[in-house]
């Protein structure tokens, strides 16, 4: 069971991990709220080695029946694992290659607030609750956190659907069916 758990959850994590690095050289060249959809789509695409993790552990290792806490305990650890894998790339892309990112994150999040046409008072405000998530977000603690949150819903979700989708209850036997056909 350790052994796949490890296998899947490590390759869900390395596509996260590799597709978050592929796309942080764009930051720029993709504007925000598109950028949400690339990278949680890459996340989704990540998570899917949950199902298939699942399905290897109930048809190579439980004899091809699974309950459902089973699954899900399966499905789980190897989240848990993927979502590590992502926390610590962006630990390293964050604090060794990208450290501007929330300096533009907050520009642009002013930018769109006097676009709005957001009062003076409303702006300062923005700006003084910005300027404090900067500050938090140096905590790499802190940091870590808020990048686990991030992927850790999404492969909830994917844990709790796929536990429904691979759990089977235990085959009937050969000899009750012919008996019971007698």
């Amino acid at each position: 069971m350790k052994k796949i758990i490890l296998t899947f959850g490590l390759i869900s994590g390395a596509i996260s991990s590799l597709m978050m690095a592929a796309t942080m050289p764009f930051q720029h060249a993709i504007p925000y709220d598109k950028a949400l959809i690339v990278g949680y789509t890459s996340i989704v695409l990540s998570f899917l080695l949950v199902f298939f993790g699942m399905r290897s552990y109930r048809d190579n290792a439980a004899g091809g029946r699974i309950t459902f806490a089973k699954a899900f305990g399966v499905g789980i650890a190897i989240t848990l694992i993927s979502c590590l894998c992502y926390v610590v790339t962006w630990e390293i892309i964050y604090f060794n290659f990208m450290h501007n990112f929330m300096d533009d994150y907050n520009a642009h999040a002013i930018a769109k607030v006097k676009a709005s046409g957001a009062s003076p008072a409303a702006i300062q405000q923005k700006l003084e609750q910005l300027k404090k998530s900067r500050e938090l977000y140096e905590n790499p603690i802190y940091n870590a956190a808020l990048t686990f949150i991030e992927p850790f819903p999404v492969g909830l979700v994917m844990t709790l659907i796929s536990a429904l989708v691979v759990k089977r209850k235990a085959p009937l036997l050969a000899n009750s069916a012919v008996t019971a056909s007698s």
